[in-house]
């Protein structure tokens, strides 16, 4: 079987850092000269295939110093899955959770329960590098998603097609490729059975499969015909023959920027194939392939960005504050915007900029110098060099330097007075710090 093409320059630090960004949340100090030594193979093997989990820093708490509560109050959800990209010692994996979670796009504002979301969460993380089929079997019956698409309200008295409508269009064939309205109808049918009940003062409980509430009459799904059941249902679907080119395409996308070439697309379908839909083989391909490396850049979604700005300071979850901070940027965790997802064109509009300026101040704020104590050379250029050095020498361009210490210069030009000049140097190092943060250059990678 041919390969696929693999990334064959220089693997340094810069490089280890994009894969890092792209596979993960950013390097912590060290990290990506760390994962340097071990060369692209050995750098995506360590990735793909981690030890157990070990959070890395001191346990989130919220503004008072007290334990989060991700199962009851609320933006807590959030805060708690930003603490595991910010610690995780399994950056991928979490990631992949990520992927995941806006792949099989649900939100608690249809679901009702954080801690129903948080299970499935942990859904993501335990499956997210397995099989596809499997996959997709865990998501089919997870009662988050069972009440998101309304799985629990289908049955063979009264069929509900939601969640067999996006289980082709959405998560394994796209739309309008390869199926029809009738195999929506006859999937629905296959996919009946799934309950739950209602408890007061707890919500929806015992989900469960009935066979009672079961069609168990013939369906025909793709032209073939059979008493098909749900897990029929999940088998016909990741076993069509557009489901490979479907998921190739989609999960490139999360990685590198634009489309894979014929070829390449190509091969990783044969690879997805070969490997019996195993996720792990493929994403180590794309995680090797020169586009990643070579290629455009990418907006960091915001989960992402604040995680890594965080990661590069070394600064835990210590305020409740990244859940609205999140929500302005365009992505509060567990609350994607419909069952397609985050749409990536919208992470850097005039909407959600705001929040980015927002979520950089809100991480330097511990750092923030006072102007009436602290002191700062008067010299721009000894300023810049000392705010990229505070953010770990970031890999800027020519053209963010030039602008930044043209900023630096006309701001201490203000300073007319001589009592001003220490205050201004001080004003100045601040919004440097912040500036390099929104830098094009740190918003994507």
């Amino acid at each position: 079987m041919p390969q696929v093409a693999e990334y064959r320059g220089r693997f340094t630090a810069a490089q280890a850092e994009r894969l890092l960004w792209r596979a993960g949340f950013g390097p912590r100090r060290g990290e990506a000269q760390a994962l340097a030594k071990l060369g692209l193979d050995g750098a995506v093997h360590a990735l793909a295939n981690p030890g157990r989990e070990q959070l890395v820093g001191p346990a989130p708490h919220d503004d008072k110093g007290r334990p989060l509560a991700p199962y009851d109050a609320w933006g807590h959800d959030h805060s708690w899955w930003l603490d595991r990209m910010v610690r995780t010692s399994r950056p991928l994996v979490e990631r992949m959770a990520l992927v995941w979670h806006d792949w099989f796009a649900t939100s608690n504002a249809g679901v009702g329960s954080q801690r129903l979301m948080l299970n499935q969460n942990q859904l993501f993380r335990e499956h997210g590098l397995g099989g596809f089929h499997d996959l997709l079997l865990s998501v089919t019956r997870d009662p988050a998603m069972l009440l998101w698409l309304n799985g629990s309200d289908n049955s063979r008295f009264s069929p509900n097609e939601n969640y067999a409508r996006e289980m082709m269009e959405l998560f394994t064939l796209g739309a309008g490729r390869g199926y029809s309205e009738t195999d929506v109808r006859e999937q629905a049918r296959a996919l009946t059975g799934f309950r739950n009940d209602w408890k007061q003062g707890v919500g929806d409980v015992n989900f469960r499969y009935d066979p009672k509430w079961h069609d168990s009459g013939a369906k025909t799904i793709f032209r073939k015909r059979g008493t098909f059941t749900w897990r029929d249902s999940v088998r016909l679907a990741v076993g069509h023959p557009d489901h490979p080119s479907f998921f190739v395409r989609k999960l490139w996308s999360y990685f590198i920027a634009g489309t894979p070439d014929g070829a390449t697309q190509r091969t990783l379908e044969r690879l997805y194939v070969s490997k019996q839909y195993e996720i792990r083989p493929v994403l180590a391909a794309i995680l090797k392939h020169p586009a990643l490396y070579d290629g455009g850049r990418l907006v960091k979604p915001p989960a992402v960005y604040t995680a890594g700005l965080l990661r590069r300071l070394g600064r835990g979850i210590d305020t409740t504050a990244w859940s609205w901070i999140g929500q302005m940027a365009g992505q509060q965790l567990f609350y994607p915007p419909n069952v397609a997802g985050w749409d990536d064109s919208r992470w850097l509009d005039t909407a959600t900029w705001r929040g980015r300026w927002w979520t950089a101040q809100y991480v330097l704020r511990p750092y923030a110098l006072d102007p009436g104590k602290a002191s700062q050379p008067f010299d721009a250029n000894q300023l810049l060099a000392g705010a990229l050095g505070f953010w770990r020498h970031p890999d800027l361009t020519p053209a963010t330097h030039s602008a930044l210490l043209a900023f630096a210069k006309a701001a201490l030009g203000d300073a007319n007075a001589a009592w001003k000049r220490k205050q201004y140097a001080v004003m100045t190092q601040n919004a440097l710090r912040q500036l390099i943060a929104v830098s094009p250059d740190m918003q994507t990678a």
